[in-house]
């Protein structure tokens, strides 16, 4: 059981520090999406999600400070999921789809979020 818990948060860990890469280094990307969902001082708010998402995969795969590394991830999910993948707002239907799956991704992520927390 162990090894599937150390193998899940490797895998978890990682996906977190890819996206943190992206967003710190390739914040210019992103800044034209962010700042078409209404988000105030774009690249700012990229960098900090980043340095958020950095914190949390870092804790997730080494397993340290777990508490503050989950609170790092929820401090960028949640907003994350309401304000940038409203798909509830989409008229087109490609659009919707698409925004949908994001935010039932980071519904799912906030979920591991949480057993994390209760069974670190």
């Amino acid at each position: 059981m162990e090894i599937a818990i150390f193998v899940g948060r490797v895998l978890v860990g990682f996906y977190f520090l890819m996206n943190a890469y992206n967003h710190i280094f390739k914040a210019s990307h992103l800044t034209g999406y962010v700042a078409s969902k209404g988000v105030r001082s774009p690249k700012t708010a990229i960098i900090g999600s980043g340095i958020l998402l950095l914190i949390g995969g870092l804790s997730v795969i080494s397993g340290l400070y777990i508490v503050w590394g989950v609170v790092a991830l929820l401090l960028f999910l949640v907003p994350v999921t309401f304000k940038m993948h409203n798909y509830w707002k989409e008229t087109d239907p490609m659009a919707k789809m698409n925004q949908q799956i994001a935010f039932m991704k980071n519904v799912a992520l906030i979920g591991f979020a949480l057993i994390t927390l209760a069974i670190r």
